[in-house]
């Protein structure tokens, strides 16, 4: 039996879905202080670095046909991939908990039954969406799909038409740096999803330039909505600039679906990366776990800033995909088949290190770009002097 292949339709609806979220329009508050002019720039600035770096992942393993994590193995080896499959699923419950945690307090204050009500109420739905599985979605998904893009037309038109302009001073909490950091925080913490989903596509290449282009656009909206509500109406709380408008039960319905089309790929794509780590694990049954995790931590931890979160991702993740980016475009070489690929995981450790220094300076581009830049710049000089440098079975 021919393995059911998705079209270039499915993946872009899959990527339209994980833009769409609530914690893509908190972060976009955070933004406010610059200003929409500025703020703007930075949000497309960042996306454009991310996206690119999205899409880039997104080929090696459509056309290498292996999910996120295989993918992993042909720069570092059998077990250097394992420590990124272990801090990819880290990150995964995290979002996991983060998501929950953000939808059920928006949900909560739309219709306040109690948090922890809401954060049960999505965790069962994003464990619905699992069991049902991503090739049997399209349906569901193209209605959720349709109604989240329609309310949040509705809600641009609240905040940029209605809105009676309070308009927020510019300040200096928030440089434009860091602002485009944050915009590039958000692509590349798909990053290590992206294969998950491409490998499974007709045609790898369209579908993963598809999947980049609309994640650009629906995150950079998102962005914006959080970033306009922040300085038009004065109100970081998106549950209340909801309530503001009048919708009510349809802002609920836009809260609860869009956090959990975007938390499924987090769960889902935690299942698949712990199949990379233990053999014989079943993904589904651990997503399902991820999601029970998340929930749990969502009822009992606060998690209302994650900047911190997401410079942590982009610390780890910027610098490996730098160094997968140079192995198969530049250099063209694959040590899957090696235990270890031990100058690539000092490389990567230099590139985790440059990336935390980057971040005490503030660079107009942000820090990931300068960091991948240096990173791949070190890949092709071992390149050229190292030819034998891994362990082998």
């Amino acid at each position: 039996m021919e393995e059911k292949r998705t079209s270039i339709f499915e993946n872009g609806l899959i990527w339209f879905g994980a833009g769409v979220s609530i914690a893509e329009i908190l972060t976009g508050t955070y933004l406010a202080p610059l200003g929409f002019g500025k703020g703007l720039l930075a949000i497309i600035i960042g996306h454009v670095i991310g996206c690119i770096m999205l899409f880039l992942a997104g080929v090696i393993g459509g056309m290498a046909r292996r999910s996120a994590m295989e993918t992993v193995k042909m720069s570092f080896g059998q077990k250097g991939s394992l420590l990124f499959s272990v801090l990819n699923v880290l990150q995964l419950v995290g979002w996991t908990a983060i998501m929950i945690y953000d939808g059920a307090l928006a949900a909560d204050g739309v219709l306040r039954t109690g948090r922890w009500i809401w954060c049960l109420v999505i965790g069962a739905l994003i464990i619905l969406w699992i069991v049902i599985g991503i090739t049997n979605l399209g349906k569901v998904n193209v209605v959720a799909m349709t109604a989240l893009f329609i309310l949040t037309l509705i809600l641009c038109k609240v905040i940029f038409f209605n809105g009676g302009a309070v308009g927020v001073a510019a300040d200096e909490s928030m440089t434009f740096g860091a602002a485009v950091e944050l915009s590039v925080a958000m692509p590349l913490s798909w990053l290590p999803l992206i294969s998950d989903y491409t490998r499974e596509a007709k045609e790898p290449v369209k579908a993963t330039a598809v999947s980049a282009v609309t994640y650009g656009i629906v995150s950079s909206w998102m962005y914006v909505i959080g970033m306009g509500a922040a300085i038009y109406t004065g109100e970081y709380d998106i549950a209340q600039i909801m309530v503001k408008a009048g919708l009510g039960i349809a802002g609920l319905l836009i809260i609860v679906f869009s956090t959990v089309t975007t938390t499924f790929l987090d769960a889902y794509s935690a299942g698949i990366s712990s199949e990379s780590i233990v053999s014989g694990w079943n993904g589904k049954h651990i997503a399902i776990a991820v999601t029970v995790i998340g929930t749990v931590g969502a009822i009992v931890y606060p998690m209302d800033n994650i900047t911190d979160f997401l410079y942590l991702i982009g610390s780890v993740f910027a610098p490996m995909i730098a160094i997968q980016i140079a192995d198969f475009f530049l250099l063209k070489q694959d040590t899957s088949s090696n235990i270890i690929n031990i100058p690539n995981m000092v490389i990567w450790l230099i590139g985790f290190i440059v990336y935390r220094i980057l971040m005490n300076i503030d660079i107009s581009v942000g820090n990931t770009l300068p960091d991948m830049l240096i990173t791949i710049i070190l890949c092709l000089i071992a390149g050229k002097f190292i030819k034998k440098g891994s362990i082998k079975e």
